[in-house]
């Protein structure tokens, strides 16, 4: 009776909760490997805590501008000059409430009822539902990504309508495939898109989970194209601070002010605390961030050769982020006793309930068949968790 429309639509986060429920269930007393959670397993870096904790014996815990600190927005453009090759002003900047607030806050500042948003599927789960929050449509293109992520330019021009394409969400590297869009796939997108009156919005919260080649920013591949691009980064990922709740972007400086006025609205800014320990992440030496990244790559050859040890698996090719997205599609249709697996939510439930393995099923990113696997954990449970879903696949019965 009470509740608004725009609610009604909405699909909870499915990533969020199975991650809640295998917490849950260690809790109490089950020895369960989580495969589902998208957060590095590394502590904050002690330059950050630190900074952090000068912050609150310094009183620094007033509001700052709804944009973000000076001092991390000067922080944020030398970023984006070393790491990505664009040059912004600070009124080009926002800091806000992490990444999912950055990309929530763009699609609200563009989109109006009856708008559609370009989103090649498999996607990340809060994008189609953050564009239905903002009065758009999702409209889905196929993604290639069995050997690394590609759109077809003919379906990405069919799907771009004159007068009600508004924007075009890219994320590489890509959540939830571990692909990534190499530059000459950037090249073929921009292709079709620079000369259009759309925005692009490329979320690379990722882009330091590199395990084949160098990442590339959409809006440094030209002019054109750094004229209509968000970039969309975080502390959340790079530096294990999922909980300080610290995302930015750079882009044209009239969305960004549309984007600033949002939130100035809604959460005003983010943390004064947390913003000092952004700061001092965002100030650590490169190699220091590589050597905290440097065992993912580890892990990622361990998940492929484990995934690739087991039949009926169809190993996608790992190129960044951590996650591997494998078809399970062989196991659709077979038994577990009287119990039958219809689908990756079942498949998801059963290694869960009967393995102890958490793991998020392909179609909460719109991929039916398939399960995405985090290795943001331990070596050793890797190998476990692999051990577990290999026993479990293999008393399913036709």
């Amino acid at each position: 009776m009470y509740l608004s429309e725009r609610v009604t639509v909405l699909t909870p986060s499915v990533t969020l909760g199975i991650s809640a429920k295998a917490k849950q269930m260690r809790k109490e007393g089950r020895d369960i490997i989580n495969f589902s959670a998208g957060e590095p397993d590394f502590n904050t870096p002690l330059q950050a805590k630190e900074a952090a904790i000068r912050a609150i014996d310094e009183n620094y815990t007033r509001y700052t501008p709804v944009a973000g600190s000076r001092e991390l927005i000067e922080a944020i453009i030398r970023k984006f000059r070393h790491d990505n090759n664009l040059d912004y002003s600070p009124s080009q900047i926002i800091v806000a409430n992490g990444a999912k607030q950055v990309i929530f806050n763009a699609l609200q500042a563009v989109c109006n009822p009856g708008d559609e948003v370009i989103l090649p599927s498999p996607y990340w789960v809060s994008y189609p539902e953050q564009i239905k929050l903002a009065g758009a449509t999702p409209v889905y293109i196929h993604l290639e990504f069995e050997e690394g992520l590609k759109i077809n330019q003919e379906e990405l021009r069919k799907a771009i309508k004159p007068g009600k394409t508004k924007a075009i969400i890219l994320n590489t590297p890509h959540n939830p495939t571990g692909g990534m869009f190499a530059r000459e796939e950037l090249e073929k997108i921009a292709e079709v898109v620079e000369d259009l009156p759309l925005l692009v919005i490329s979320d690379e919260i990722y882009e330091e989970f590199v395990y084949e080649s160098s990442h590339v920013s959409f809006a440094s591949l030209g002019e054109k194209l750094y004229q209509k691009t968000i970039t969309v980064n975080g502390v959340s990922k790079t530096y294990g601070m999922t909980g300080w709740r610290v995302g930015y972007a750079g882009g044209p400086e009239s969305i960004i002010q549309a984007m600033i006025k949002i939130q100035s609205h809604s959460t005003s800014c983010a943390s004064s605390v947390s913003q000092r320990a952004a700061f001092g992440a965002l100030s650590l030496e490169k190699e220091e961030v590589r050597i905290l990244i440097e065992e993912f790559f580890y892990r990622k050859k361990l998940v492929e050769q484990g995934l690739k040890g087991i039949e009926g698996i169809r190993v996608n090719r790992l190129q960044g982020a951590f996650y591997a997205f494998p078809d399970f599609s062989y196991f659709l249709g077979t038994y577990f006793g009287r119990r039958k697996i219809e689908s990756s939510v079942d498949l998801a439930d059963y290694l869960l309930e009967e393995a102890g393995v958490a793991v998020v099923p392909g179609s909460a990113f719109g991929a039916e068949g398939y399960l995405r696997i985090s290795y943001a954990v331990s070596k050793e449970e890797i190998k476990r968790g692999l051990e577990r879903i290999r026993e479990a696949l293999s008393n399913l019965k036709r």
